[in-house]
């Protein structure tokens, strides 16, 4: 494969991926904890975009149980959102299993 050829894939495959940087950024993940009652929405970018927490999670003789449920759907949510980044990096890369930050 000659130098030119080898570049030009190269610069291509960095345009699609910043494309894809700013996809992501936009394309969310939700998580949830305690049967629903605390939901977690985060983007692309980890990002936490929302937190809801429904009124029946409110208890002020149990404030750590709610804290704890804010937590695990916090983690829950930036799992699913390097799981999603990942496959998509995935796809683009043909699994060349490449950093994400390498581009």
């Amino acid at each position: 494969m000659g130098m030119n050829k080898m570049m030009k894939q190269v610069q291509k495959l960095q345009a699609d991926m910043m494309r894809l940087q700013e996809e992501l950024g936009e394309r969310t993940v939700e998580a949830t904890a305690g049967g629903g009652v605390v939901k977690v929405v985060a983007d692309g970018k980890q990002e936490i975009r929302a937190v809801v927490i429904s009124p029946e999670a409110v208890d002020p003789d149990d404030v750590e149980m709610l804290q704890d449920l804010v937590l695990a759907a916090t983690n829950e949510a930036l799992r699913l959102s390097r799981e999603m980044v990942s496959t998509e990096m995935g796809k683009l890369t043909g699994g060349l299993n490449m950093p994400t930050g390498l581009f």
